[in-house]
């Protein structure tokens, strides 16, 4: 028999394990609704037109607000030093509003990232931080719901907060998972997270397209029926983090390791240790690079879809939701579709031939016609066709040129550009937008990120690297 476990000891059996794997699924199913209701969605096309009803009020104080917006790029035209909304003493263009709030909520992500995964590492309270950061972005999208007239202040600072708090959990939330599964089990485990959250943002967004079709026969206006999704998918947050705050336990962590200050300094004085290593393994870095490269057009492209939808194409919510739920789903297909091709041709030749494809999107996109919703849905079909699975071996890829008994140090930087990713990238479309208000061109730019980071990922040596990084080269790379 085996010896009972000491008193106060955690209960590491596979049954506990299951129950708190099956907690920790459904934070994925709470927090996607977040970004697939809120970011892919809602918050870009309808808080625009909320910063160009206050440009309205300043500018064109005689003309009817909803006449206004509606005019509001011939307007613009015809008036080029009109135009503007105030953002902490700088004139921006309302289009590019919705950019910078985005390039703000990444830049802080890039800073506060890396503290919260110290505490969570460290301090070993992540079911308290977990919860914590949940509701405090959970609240602020809430808050969304009040964002109406002229408020695109509020909608911006309630973003920014959401988004940082949505950022912070993520991270506490995937340090679970080495906790909560053997080696054996995390690929099983982190898939179903992943596949659930997948299900989560989409069945909600399904249920934000049935009340947002159907608001006029329920009597609701159309900002009204935009402001209750957004507060549902804080909700729907709040509600189903409930769930694994009760079956996600703590783990005990070393004595000396219990203050904040010393907490966060260790854990960027090892951050510093394993960027000051990268020097030996250069293809490492190179990779790194490429990835972070391309990554960062992919995730801009995806943040930028519905406000480039709503300016450019002009498409309503309805074509815009339905392309995103399409989008949820079939990247799923995409992923094992690009899994097998590179089973069969080379895990690096299938992510540089989705970057010809990323390429191609963006390219297209200059010239989809306004109102067209099939040209519309076949670029969306596309991108679902190459999402998941750009990402998904591009972290395979990376798993084989770092070095063993490094990895979680390895993965640390990954996650931590993941999580703060697209810096560059909603720069970038901020800066075209203000300078040329057309989001045809904003989008357009990201051509930079995929083609550089093609160049460089096929300068990259990866047999080179794998062997360097102590590891065996696979048969096919």
């Amino acid at each position: 028999m085996p010896a009972p476990a000491p008193p106060g000891a955690l209960d590491d059996s596979p049954a506990a394990r299951r129950r708190e794997q099956r907690g920790w699924y459904l934070y994925d199913w709470a927090n996607s609704a977040f970004y697939t209701t809120i970011i892919s969605v809602f918050l870009g096309p309808y808080l625009i037109p909320v910063a160009k009803t206050a440009a309205c009020a300043q500018d064109f104080p005689g003309m009817a607000s909803d006449q206004c917006v509606a005019a509001f790029d011939k307007l613009v035209i015809a008036n080029p030093g009109l135009g503007y909304v105030d953002v902490l003493g700088a004139d921006i263009r309302p289009a590019a509003f919705f950019g910078l709030i985005m390039t703000v909520a990444v830049l802080l992500q890039i800073v506060f990232l890396p503290i919260v995964g110290a505490l969570a590492d460290h301090i070993g309270r992540k079911r308290e931080m977990l919860g914590g950061f949940a509701y405090v972005g959970a609240l602020a999208t809430m808050g969304l719901y009040f964002v109406e007239g002229d408020r695109y202040m509020l909608g911006g600072v309630l973003f920014v907060l959401a988004n940082l708090a949505y950022g912070s959990s993520v991270v506490v939330y995937d340090s679970f998972l080495p906790q909560i599964s053997t080696p054996a089990e995390r690929d099983t485990v982190s898939s179903r997270g992943w596949a659930i959250g997948y299900l989560g943002g989409g069945l909600l967004l399904a249920l934000n397209l049935v009340l947002y079709l159907q608001h006029e026969s329920l009597g609701l206006a159309e900002g009204m029926a935009v402001r209750i999704s957004m507060m549902s998918a804080g909700l729907w947050w709040a509600v189903f983090t409930i769930v694994p705050l009760l079956r996600l336990r703590n783990r005990p962590v070393p004595a000396h390791e219990t203050t904040a200050l010393r907490s966060a300094g260790g854990s960027f004085r090892q951050l510093g240790r394993t960027l000051a290593e990268l020097r030996r393994y250069p293809l490492t870095l190179l990779f790194l690079v490429a990835y972070l490269v391309y990554n960062d057009g992919v995730q801009t492209v995806i943040g930028n879809s519905a406000a480039f939808a709503s300016e450019a194409l002009k498409l309503d919510k309805t074509v815009q939701i339905s392309a995103i739920l399409m989008v949820q789903f079939v990247a799923f297909f995409g992923a094992l579709l690009l899994g097998r091709l590179a089973g069969s041709f080379g895990t690096k030749r299938t992510v540089l031939a989705s970057l010809v494809v990323w390429t191609a999107i963006v390219v297209v996109a200059m010239f989809v016609g306004e109102r067209q919703a099939l040209q519309f849905y076949l670029m969306a079909f596309a991108i679902a066709i190459v999402l998941g699975g750009t990402q998904a071996l591009s972290r395979s890829l990376f798993s084989q040129v770092i070095p063993k008994g490094r990895e979680a140090e390895y993965f640390s930087l990954l996650q931590i550009s993941d999580k703060g990713s697209a810096f560059i990238g909603s720069l970038t479309v901020t800066v075209a937008l203000q300078l040329t208000n057309s989001y045809r061109i904003a989008i357009v730019s990201m051509i930079i990120f995929f083609v550089l980071g093609f160049v460089l990922l096929a300068l990259t040596n990866l047999p080179k690297a794998i062997r360097a990084a102590g590891n065996e080269v696979p048969e096919r790379i």
